[in-house]
């Protein structure tokens, strides 16, 4: 501020000052005021602004910063006595509900509440399943890459950790048709869906999809085994499906992950078991 006031103070004594010729300026040194940068010249005819001087600073300082009048504003202290003109009932009021203590959210005198008198709209099913899907094209894109040997069995975890699918898987994978014409060689998954598409696409190129059924914990035993080492526990045991899903799932779920497929008859078990390891 005293910045300020400096620059008032020279420049109303300059303007207010008479005419007259000035052999020697009136600083010669500027130690006493380092913010302000007088010129070594002195100007004899002392008109409009008589010295030549520059402010070496801003007229803005982190200093100088502060809120506008009103901005801030202190709270309100109740119960402090009746000068404050908020003691003793604080703006409550004498006696009823509302001045002794709280009441239940909602609550409306007793008359019907709003929650009751609008009617009921909606269903949440609770035994609905979500899936994440992933397309057979971004399995073969991710194959192309060599970030997945088509060799071995595809699996969710296998997905998983090559990026095919994210972290919230849900309850499994749904494998989708997109980019079926990419599939040209065989390739053998385990996923929990798979489309009537994506089945016809992978079969015709002679690999082998299978619906597996995991529960939450088999589902995280499957993705994140580590996570059983690390607290010390066992791996559970694969979950049998439920009634209702006995005829959308091809078999239980095999945990740790599986590196080869099942057989789906007997003819190919016994292909299986002909072919040396």
């Amino acid at each position: 501020m005293w910045r300020r006031r400096i620059t008032s103070l020279l420049s109303s004594s300059l303007h207010n000052a008479p005419i007259t010729k000035i052999s020697q300026p009136i600083f010669a040194s500027s130690q006493k005021f380092p913010s302000l940068q007088f010129s070594q010249h002195p100007i004899s005819n002392i008109g409009s602004l008589g010295w030549q001087f520059q402010r070496a600073y801003s007229l803005l300082s982190l200093n100088d910063l502060q809120d506008n009048k009103g901005a801030r504003k202190q709270k309100t202290r109740k119960g402090r006595g009746i000068g404050s003109g908020k003691g003793k009932t604080a703006g409550r009021g004498h006696k009823g509900q509302k001045a002794r203590g709280t009441y239940k959210f909602g609550f409306e005198g007793g008359q019907t509440p709003l929650r009751r008198r609008v009617p009921k709209r909606g269903f949440k099913n609770p035994f609905s399943l979500e899936f994440q899907p992933v397309g057979l094209g971004k399995i073969a894109k991710l194959i192309n890459a060599g970030k997945i040997d088509s060799s071995e069995l595809i699996t969710m975890k296998t997905l998983k950790d090559c990026g095919a699918i994210g972290k919230q898987i849900g309850d499994g994978a749904r494998l989708m048709g997109r980019g079926a014409e990419h599939i040209q060689w065989p390739i053998h998954l385990e996923v929990s869906r798979v489309t009537a598409r994506a089945k016809a696409a992978v079969e015709a190129a002679g690999g082998t999809v299978r619906r597996v059924h995991y529960n939450k914990l088999g589902l995280r035993a499957l993705l994140k085994p580590e996570w059983f080492e690390k607290k010390g526990r066992l791996l559970p045991r694969p979950a049998r499906p439920p009634p209702k899903l006995k005829d959308k799932v091809d078999s239980i779920g095999r945990l740790p992950a599986p590196t080869k497929p099942l057989p789906f008859a007997t003819e190919d078990a016994e292909a299986m078991s002909a072919v040396p390891a």
